[in-house]
Order: structure tokens, then sequence, then C-alpha cells
């Protein structure tokens, strides 16, 4: 899905939850509404976003190279620097009412990590994280060689959330190599089809993502399926 329209698509989504507890505000117990909780999974044509607190000097082509590139470049409202969004990989969109959960944004942040490194342990992958770096890494623990596979990024706003999480599956690395991801010059971006030495069915690791995600939250999920070409 194009990124701006899943952005749209999201925000629309945020908006209309807002909405609902801004009415909630003003009406009666027996009249208050609940909130639906949405949790989004696409992949988007190549694509970079720089978040609220990144640099564009992070982004290192201009927009001769964007286009040679077949890639498009957009600064959005969720936390983070930059990053890339490609095919092969799972992006997350969590449009959640925290208040149906928790309000805790850190807990909600640790929550997204656990479901991808239990997710990654179900490949026999050990991941985890590493202290002041949001986002999953391998080599977490010894950091010989420590190597991103999951980017994080989230707004929240009255405990509603939006943006989420690029978990890297049969991504093409390559793209990487035109920004600084991040914003953190040291350290690597892999992928899950790199460290296994295959690629991997998206929908496979969706399953596997989905179950752990609601394991966590402790949700029950209704899942509809869009398929759509670009």
């Amino acid at each position: 899905m194009d990124y701006k329209e899943a952005w749209d698509y999201q925000d629309s989504l945020f908006t209309s939850i807002l909405d609902i507890k801004s009415s909630n505000r003003s009406a009666a117990p027996e009249e208050q509404q609940v909130t639906p909780n949405y949790l989004l999974f696409c992949s988007h044509p190549h694509v970079y976003t720089l978040g609220k607190s990144g640099h564009e000097s992070h982004l290192l082509i201009n927009e001769a190279g964007l286009k040679a590139k077949g890639a498009t470049f957009y600064k959005i409202n969720r936390g983070g620097d930059i990053t890339y969004h490609g095919p092969g990989q799972i992006v997350g969109y969590p449009i959640l009412d925290l208040d149906n959960f928790f309000t805790d944004i850190h807990k909600y942040l640790r929550f997204l990590e656990e479901a991808i490194i239990l997710t990654l342990n179900d490949y026999g992958i050990t991941a985890g994280r590493i202290a002041g770096l949001t986002g999953v890494w391998l080599d977490h623990e010894e950091q010989k060689n420590p190597r991103k596979i999951c980017a994080m990024g989230v707004k929240c706003s009255r405990w509603v959330t939006m943006h989420g999480f690029a978990f890297n599956i049969n991504t093409d690395l390559d793209y990487f190599n035109n920004i600084v991801p991040c914003g953190i010059t040291d350290k690597q971006v892999t992928s899950l089809a790199k460290e296994l030495g295959h690629e991997v069915p998206l929908a496979e690791v969706e399953e596997k993502l989905l179950r752990h995600l609601a394991g966590l939250f402790e949700a029950t999920i209704t899942t509809e399926v869009h398929e759509k070409r670009y």
C-alpha cells in the first residue's frame, strides 16, 4: 500500500477514536461509547520517513537519487529519526486506545518489542533490547556486531497510538545504505531472511506476530485481509 495512503488511513482511524473519547467526556455513563482498537499490517513501496526528532541530513541521497531508486520521502509526525520501508517488510500500525489496556507508553513500546522478540525466537533467533535504543536487536548482549531487525516510532495523543514498527523479513537491505538508519552510525541493519539464509513467507511471520501481540495485550483479534497490488 502506498505510504501516504496508509498514513491517511491510519490518521482517519486515530481521529475517529479521539472523536469518540471527546464525545464520551460530556455523555452520561449509559451513553458512553466503547472505543475500538485497530492493528494494521502492510508493506509499502520503497519510502523513507523522517520522524519529528530526526535530521534531514540523515537522508544521504537527493531528489534525483530518490527517483533513481524508485523511492519517496516523507517528513511525518511520529517520534524517532529516519527509517526505510519497502517490499518484504512487515510494517505494523497499532491504532489503540491505551485506556482499554494500560496507560503507560513505555510499557506499550516494550510490548511491541517483546512481540518481535518472541516471533524471532520461534525461528530460533535470539534477540533483545539495547539500553537507550528503541527497537529490536540481534547480538544485543555482547554487542560485537549488533544489528537492528525492527525499528519503531510512534505517536500518542490522549492515550491513542498510531505509527508503529517496521520488521525486516525479506527486505532489500541495500536501501538502508541511503540513510543513517534511526540516526545510528555505528550499528548495522539486518533481516530475518539474511539471518536464516533463506526467505520466509510474510503471512507466516504475520500469523506468529499476531499471536504474540494478542497474548501480550490480552486481546481477542478479529482479522480482515485486504489485498492491494502496487
